[in-house]
């Protein structure tokens, strides 16, 4: 990835200059990844932090590190874990004490004890039905909850019903999609198109784990990186997309002398 330069610029004022250009970011995870939620919220504080977050979409992409679960009502992840890596379980707790102790840097209470594995198809069909609903704002609230529920509140998403509560506890409801709606979509094939073409984009993308961040389809970093570089990225993303600046503080002649 690009570092920018450190040299302060300012936009271009005036009857000539064009309108700042925007910068999309596509943010592939997974809603039972434990990085993702943690990279979700370092890319949060980044974005807070840039200076023209306002000119950023943000869109989240379908990603499944575990297609083969069964679906379904959950089982205990370490049990899940053990058996699809061939390890003991005191290794997958030890694997989990780590990342819990990471999330908790960035506020996150993760209880991995009690943590359910499920197939997540159907979670990544729901935020596109959210997305449908209500735009990113929706996605975003139910991308949170969906993070809250499995990692720290131990819900079993995969269970009857689950999914269709937590659209309901999201605001669903509010942009004409009532419980019954939501049901009947999740209840057929609903959005399952728009999930597989998220999965097959990132195949093409190369992406092999996540979160994967990509700013314009330029520039990307792969991981639950630090909000600095979640920073950098959006920095370097903007000065592609919006290249015409001046710089600030130098020495200049004006109509009133040098």
């Amino acid at each position: 990835m690009t570092t920018s330069p450190a040299t302060p610029f300012t936009p271009l004022t005036g009857p000539l200059s064009a309108p700042p250009r925007r910068i999309r970011v596509d943010v592939w995870s997974d809603v039972a990844c434990p990085w993702c939620f943690i990279g979700k919220r370092r890319f949060a504080a980044a974005l807070e932090r840039f200076p023209h977050r306002e000119h950023v979409e943000v869109v989240w992409r379908s990603y499944q590190l575990s297609p083969e679960t069964a679906a379904g009502p959950g089982r205990p992840e370490v049990d899940a874990l053990a058996e699809m890596k061939g390890l003991d379980r005191d290794q997958v707790r030890q694997m989990f004490a780590h990342v819990t102790a990471v999330a908790a840097t960035d506020g996150l209470r993760y209880d991995f004890d009690r943590t359910l594995a499920f197939n997540t198809f159907d979670a990544h069909r729901l935020l596109h039905l959210a997305a449908r609903a209500g735009g990113a704002p929706l996605v975003d609230a139910t991308t949170e909850a969906l993070f809250t529920a499995h990692f720290e509140q131990r819900a079993d998403l995969g269970a009857e019903g689950a999914l269709v509560a937590l659209a309901g506890r999201v605001g669903f409801a509010d942009h004409g999609w009532d419980s019954d709606r939501v049901a009947a979509a999740l209840a057929g094939d609903d959005a399952a198109d728009a999930v597989r073409a998220d999965l097959a984009e990132a195949r093409a993308l190369g992406v092999t784990g996540v979160p994967f961040f990509v700013v314009d389809r330029r520039y990307a970093v792969s991981g639950a990186q630090p909000a600095e570089v979640l920073t950098q990225l959006l920095d370097a993303g903007w000065r592609e997309a919006n290249p015409l600046a001046a710089v600030a503080g130098g020495d200049v002649c004006g109509p009133d002398g040098c």
